[in-house]
């Protein structure tokens, strides 16, 4: 299980900082923590390198050990969290079994269950949304703004040279800032991943005013980062959803991995999916107090999702009555 000494959260998308606000109000240290993760990228997966149950129970136990007991490095010592972003719900089951906090998060996902184009997609609305997309993307058009997905061929990642600017506003801030100092990503990224890439480039006159970069494969498409030169209604929407709709369906993509926050991606066709992370904790009344916590916040959540699944029902009832 590779494992990072980090002195912050930035780049983990588990939004842990009020924990460690909570530890400096009461004067302890929350850093150095160590991180199983993925850099700077929200998706789940695998986070341990296991062939069977028992390598990854040894592992899970090492690595929550490793939170009090660790001798490799002086920051690693003094390390008194581990961990693990984004496992599988298999992974994460494990280490609660293995004695860490699990918390959960919600992440917007969109389905692909074999629709033909996107006016096919559109038809699942109801009528109030439906006419919702339509107009924002009229008016789009109407002032000139095209925005057009690009990663059908190898040849798209140059335009790849087009993102510093637009994205400057992004990688300006903590952690992108110091990643974009030291190597050019939009160069790395077209050179490693050229079959890879969905570039929404939005132009006005022909000059780029917005992009939104996204990485695919045969099953999934990933939504990264996203740029604009100036702000226009509607062209983020389009951008970073429509676009990236557009293209799974055009490329029989199961699945569009929205990423975190953000209720305005429900009424554009994605859904709330749970994601996992574990927190392995040294000090045992830290540990507690915040177990407790952790399961009220769950018990509120799933409260909210129960009531949000009854409107939906109800909604759905309403629709199959002819009432839209």
């Amino acid at each position: 299980m590779p494992l990072y000494a980090k002195a912050h959260s930035y780049g983990e998308y588990v939004f842990d900082w009020a924990w460690a606000d909570a530890y400096r109000r009461y004067g302890r240290r929350y850093y150095p923590k160590l991180v199983a993760a993925i850099p700077f990228t929200p998706a789940p997966g695998p986070r341990l390198f296991a062939t069977d149950d028992a390598v990854r129970a040894a592992l899970i136990a090492r690595g929550a050990g490793s939170a009090a007991a660790a001798r490799t490095a002086t920051a690693i010592r003094r390390s008194r969290r581990c961990t693990s972003c984004f496992p599988t719900e298999a992974e994460a089951r494990a280490c609660e079994a293995a004695g860490m906090i699990v918390r959960n998060g919600v992440q917007f996902r969109w389905e692909n269950p074999g629709f033909r184009d996107f006016a096919d997609f559109l038809a699942t609305f109801n009528h109030d949304k439906r006419k919702k997309v339509k107009q924002e993307r009229r008016k789009r058009r109407r002032r000139r703004r095209r925005v057009h997905a690009q990663g059908r061929r190898r040849d798209h990642v140059r335009r790849l040279v087009v993102l510093p600017p637009l994205l400057r506003a992004h990688l300006s801030r903590p952690p992108f800032d110091a990643v974009s100092r030291r190597w050019n990503s939009s160069e790395r990224i077209g050179a490693e991943l050229p079959g890879n890439v969905m570039l929404a480039l939005g132009r006005r006159d022909g000059t780029p005013i917005c992009a939104a970069l996204d990485i695919f494969d045969a099953d999934t498409l990933w939504g990264r980062y996203w740029g604009t030169t100036e702000y226009v209604p509607g062209l983020h929407f389009e951008a970073c959803y429509y676009q990236a709709i557009d293209f799974c369906i055009e490329r029989r993509i199961a699945r569009f991995e929205g990423g975190a926050q953000g209720v305005h991606k429900l009424a554009r066709g994605l859904v709330p999916v749970t994601t996992w992370s574990a927190h392995a904790i040294a000090d045992r009344r830290v540990r507690a107090r915040d177990r407790r916590v952790l399961r009220a916040g769950t018990r509120g959540r799933r409260a909210r999702r129960s009531t949000s699944s009854t409107r939906r029902v109800r909604s759905r009832q309403r629709a199959a009555n002819g009432d839209r």
